[in-house]
């Protein structure tokens, strides 16, 4: 029977299941741990661990109710009362009177439901700690102490104690802060529901509805500004690799001397900042800056060219720019890859009469297609956040009255940067963030699944 139960107990078949087989096979004592934590451990004299359980069970009680149930009380009304400004007779003057802070309640009341989530496994491995003393005073056996389950825990269970900590930073400062934005977008956070003097609400889908459809300023405006952003990530991601690569293999051919030399001087821009790199284009290609002036002083132009005003060439700017600070990166990955691609394939090839050109589109491309898909991936994704080189060169613009808050060279993220930092416009920004990780995410699985990268992981040659 104990047997059983144990098998029960640890099969992993489910959280109430498991639950239940606990509570069957478990004595008074176990049973008794589903209310007191830590219950069952101390009646088999396992004390340290019976008393740190019944620790985290009386901090947590004084935590829920002591502090959090005053924001999740307000949770589904994000609160009632703001501040207001009341006249006080003994000091003759108006003063503010703190109300409800819309922020703290949000914030607090994901922690503490995030933090009620981790109680509640903290509270299963209570009940699984005393049924396992259970199980053990039944065979006869002396439960563990508390030593041997440290020595556990620097052994055979080391995977975990090394996990702990990586896995609470990631709650702390990636799963929560997401939730936390997720939610904002479900709100009316923006300048006229600021936080503590004002309050902000749930509103539902509104956000949504608004950005996609119903608001026809910020529906058109979120097309255009997501149409140039697939266009920008496809050609910024495309140009670059395929020049990097061409450069890696001009650069390996058996007739170029010097290739240490060649590779340096293509790396220089590498280890120049980038922003302070996209700084000097910025200025040097101002509608007043060096090269204006060069070309009107060389007699090439009249006016200066508007490399950074006019929205096609901005655009076109941008994209050449991007080369600049792109094609190192690639011509790197690449001279790796080719360096590994072996010469009998060239070598048969070549026998058999084949051209450069063929060769290149039936060994080489195939072969770096293979290799470098997830670093494809990443670069596409990493365009699609390109803020560095779209908000250095021109912070989004030229603006135009037809766009909400946005500029013709403006990506969803810098649109997004605008929204928060220069409109306070929280709500509409974190329904913009939501909709970059969807498509973000869902690209890169779905891109990867259907390469080979993914399907014939085993089978290239």
């Amino acid at each position: 029977m104990s047997g059983a139960n144990t098998v029960s107990a640890r099969s992993g078949k489910g959280f109430f299941s498991e639950l239940a087989a606990i509570f069957r096979g478990g004595d008074a004592a176990t049973r008794l741990t589903f209310l007191v934590m830590g219950l069952g451990s101390l009646v088999r004299r396992q004390f340290v661990k019976g008393g740190l359980f019944l620790l985290s069970q009386v901090l947590f009680i004084w935590y829920f109710f002591g502090f959090a149930w005053q924001y999740l009380s307000k949770f589904t009304t994000l609160g009632t009362e703001g501040m207001r400004r009341e006249w006080s007779e003994a000091r003759q003057i108006f003063v503010r009177t703190p109300g409800d802070n819309s922020m703290l309640i949000l914030l607090f009341s994901v922690f503490s439901l995030m933090l009620l989530l981790g109680f509640v496994f903290l509270w299963r491995a209570s009940l699984r700690a005393a049924y396992r003393a259970q199980l053990d005073a039944r065979a006869g056996r002396k439960p563990a102490t508390f030593q041997e389950d440290l020595r556990r825990l620097l052994n055979e269970r080391f995977h975990l104690s090394l996990l702990s900590l990586p896995t609470l930073m990631a709650f702390a400062f990636t799963i929560l802060p997401t939730i936390f934005m997720i939610l904002i977008a479900f709100t009316n956070f923006d300048a006229n529901h600021q936080p503590p003097g004002n309050l902000f609400t749930w509103v539902g889908l509104t956000n949504f509805t608004d950005v996609f459809w119903k608001d026809p300023l910020k529906a058109g405006t979120f097309g255009r500004v997501l149409g140039w952003t697939m266009i920008w990530a496809v050609i910024a991601t495309f140009t670059n690799y395929l020049f990097g690569m061409v450069l890696a293999i001009m650069i390996n051919q058996k007739k170029v001397r010097l290739k240490s030399m060649w590779r340096t001087i293509f790396v220089i821009t590498i280890a120049i900042p980038q922003f302070v790199s996209l700084m000097l284009m910025s200025q040097l290609l101002h509608d007043q800056g060096a090269l204006n002036m060069l070309l009107k002083q060389w007699g090439f132009v009249s006016s200066s060219v508007p490399f950074l005003t006019d929205a096609t060439a901005a655009r076109i700017t941008i994209l050449v720019v991007n080369l600049w600070v792109g094609i190192p990166y690639s011509m790197l990955i690449t001279s790796g890859i080719l360096m590994n691609i072996p010469k009998d394939l060239y070598e048969s090839a070549s026998i058999d009469g084949a051209s450069p050109v063929r060769m290149f589109f039936s060994i080489t491309l195939p072969y770096m297609m293979f290799v470098t898909t997830p670093y494809l991936i990443t670069a596409f994704v990493g365009n699609i956040n390109n803020f560095n080189v779209i908000y250095l060169l021109t912070r989004g613009g030229p603006l135009v009255t037809d766009y909400y808050q946005a500029g013709k060279t403006d990506l969803l993220v810098t649109w997004l940067y605008k929204l928060t930092v220069d409109r306070q416009n929280y709500s509409l920004a974190s329904t913009i963030g939501i909709f970059v990780f969807v498509v973000s995410a869902g690209l890169s699985l779905l891109v990867y699944n259907m390469s080979g990268s993914a399907r014939k992981e085993e089978e290239f040659q």
